[in-house]
């Protein structure tokens, strides 16, 4: 603290903060980081948005921080700088990699309308980018290309941070191989009391399908709930997580239609006592759902003192239904058009029933107008739902428990457009997942509703950043690239961990 408080130079203090974002350990200095980007930002409003003297990669760091903290810069007047009189990117630029770099980082904040220019600047330094990897043995440029930070998870990237030329960089990265030993014991701990909840409520040992993979649940929440204090709600949004793997695969390959018809209509209703006309498989989930449905709702109301228990219950109604829905699909031959099963498929994608539970986990829950806001599918959910259902149908993957398939966007966009090739289907599919990224910036970083600049819009953020490493599969249907980042974040030296 006394190190950031001391760093004498607008550079070197933006640095620090940067620094301390990618090792993930700024939880630690809010505070501190919220006072420098404040400074700076008032800076850039009393000098009259002038960055004279500033290099390139000095101008897009300090853009990119202050736009990641919630204070919104044009980028037009800014970037405009970085242009000739014929309004191509000044060609000196070409040669500075490391503010080429900043460029395509900083290009990421990009919310769209004003923002074209951000477009233009991803597409420039993106070439610029390409380019060196052919020339030069660059590792950075590479991870830059493919994990920029605003789009990537700290923890699981922190193993390829390069400490600076300043005098407390040692120190930032000491403070951060401590934190990750901390981190690291707290989430085996939270891993084990999960694994131990799988056996207790007995779901694997009735329902031989229904799979075992604790950690893959927890990695889902502990990137989206990334703070060490949130162990609690990270342990029980994990057990709502499982369900919602488990309740798929009866929709995809345990169920007939008319089974899952009875089964989503006494779920939509919540009815327990209904329960015992479903088969054996459908009735011991759903008791488990209730029980686990009512734990969590009374842990809500003595912590916040509001009871979500009917928005729980509904959203996973919702759930169901949407399942249902893919079923008749696949059941009936019948092809819907694209945008029919995007929109179907944003809520199958089990993003609304995450983003709900965490909304009332954080206490966001406490009047009818938050409960309003929340029930009503926001964009800053639906935008994060709209990246996960779309990655996941660029990459195609089935996974390797599963029988059913439910088609994707690319195999139904293609349908509906003949003569569409599979590279053009995919490039649109690449747009649209950057569109909602804008949507989703817009939203969670400069939205006017009362839960902007929160955990909560956080946790949004985290979650699409969390899709890539998610589901991308390599050809035997692993995921490498998460099991890499797993193996630096929860294994020491003897630890093996296999998802």
């Amino acid at each position: 603290m006394m190190m950031m408080q001391d760093s004498s130079t607008v550079k070197e203090s933006l640095a620090m903060v940067d620094a301390i974002q990618r090792l993930g350990i700024d939880y630690h200095f809010e505070d501190e980081i919220d006072e420098i980007l404040k400074r700076e930002y008032n800076n850039y409003h009393t000098t009259n948005c002038c960055f004279d003297g500033f290099n390139l990669h000095e101008i897009t760091l300090r853009f990119r921080l202050l736009r990641q903290q919630g204070y919104f810069l044009p980028s037009a007047g800014l970037l405009d700088k970085l242009k000739d009189k014929d309004g191509r990117f000044k060609q000196n630029l070409n040669d500075d990699i490391k503010g080429v770099m900043e460029l395509y980082e900083a290009s990421q904040l990009s919310i769209g309308g004003e923002d074209y220019i951000l477009d233009e600047a991803r597409n420039y330094s993106y070439n610029v980018l390409i380019s060196w990897m052919k020339r030069f043995e660059y590792p950075q440029v590479k991870n830059t290309i493919d994990h920029p930070h605003h789009k990537s998870l700290p923890r699981f990237m922190a193993q390829n941070f390069e400490e600076g030329p300043y005098k407390w960089s040692k120190e930032v990265q000491d403070i951060a191989n401590f934190d990750l030993k901390m981190v690291q014991s707290q989430y085996k701990q939270e891993i084990l009391q999960i694994s131990r909840w799988w056996e207790e409520i007995g779901v694997s040992k009735e329902l031989k399908f229904a799979r075992n993979e604790p950690i893959k649940w927890h990695l889902w929440a502990m990137a989206i709930l990334n703070q060490p204090n949130l162990s609690e709600q990270r342990i029980d949004l994990t057990k709502s997580i499982s369900f919602i793997y488990l309740i798929d695969d009866i929709f995809d390959v345990h169920g007939t239609l008319h089974q899952l018809i009875l089964f989503t209509q006494i779920i939509d209703r919540w009815d327990i006592a209904a329960a015992e006309q479903l088969p054996d498989c459908m009735r011991i989930c759903f008791k488990a759902l209730d029980k686990v449905t009512n734990e969590i709702s009374y842990k809500i109301y003595k912590q916040h003192g509001c009871n979500p228990v009917d928005s729980l219950r509904k959203t996973w109604g919702t759930l169901c239904k949407a399942f249902l829905v893919e079923a008749r699909w696949f059941i009936s031959g019948k092809t819907p058009n694209a945008e029919e099963y995007l929109q179907n498929g944003i809520v199958s994608s089990g993003v609304y029933v995450v983003l709900l539970h965490i909304f009332f986990m954080l206490g966001h829950g406490s009047t009818s107008e938050a409960t309003d806001f929340i029930n009503d599918n926001p964009a800053i959910v639906s935008s994060a739902a709209t990246i996960l259902r779309l990655w996941d149908d660029l990459g195609s993957a089935k996974d390797e428990n599963q029988d059913g398939y439910d088609g994707s966007y690319l195999d139904f966009y293609m349908k509906e457009n003949k003569g569409c090739s599979e590279d053009y289907a995919r490039k649109k599919v690449i747009q649209m997942i950057s569109d909602s990224w804008k949507k989703l910036n817009q939203e969670s970083l400069f939205s006017t509703t009362p839960f902007s600049s929160t955990t909560y819009s956080k946790s949004c953020l985290n979650l699409a950043r969390m899709v890539p490493l998610m589901y991308t599969y390599d050809h035997n249907q692993n995921l490498p690239l998460l099991q890499q980042h797993v193996g630096y974040l929860l294994c020491t030296e003897n630890d093996e961990i296999l998802l």
